[in-house]
């Protein structure tokens, strides 16, 4: 995934499903000078920082 489509995806009013290592995620929020992205597990709520490019989008 890029910036620009977790980008979309937060600003979204629907649902998209994305994954992060097989897992169901929510975007939280973008850290455009990093490339990352807080999410949390849709799962377990943990949240985490991961990079943007290892977002699926399912």
């Amino acid at each position: 995934m890029d910036i620009k489509r977790a980008t979309e995806i937060i600003e979204s009013l629907g649902v998209i499903e994305v994954s992060y290592n097989g897992d169901p995620i929510w975007l939280e929020d973008i850290d455009k000078e990093n490339n990352t992205v807080k999410v949390k597990n849709i799962n377990t709520a943990k949240e985490l920082i991961v990079d943007i490019s290892d977002l699926k989008e399912d």
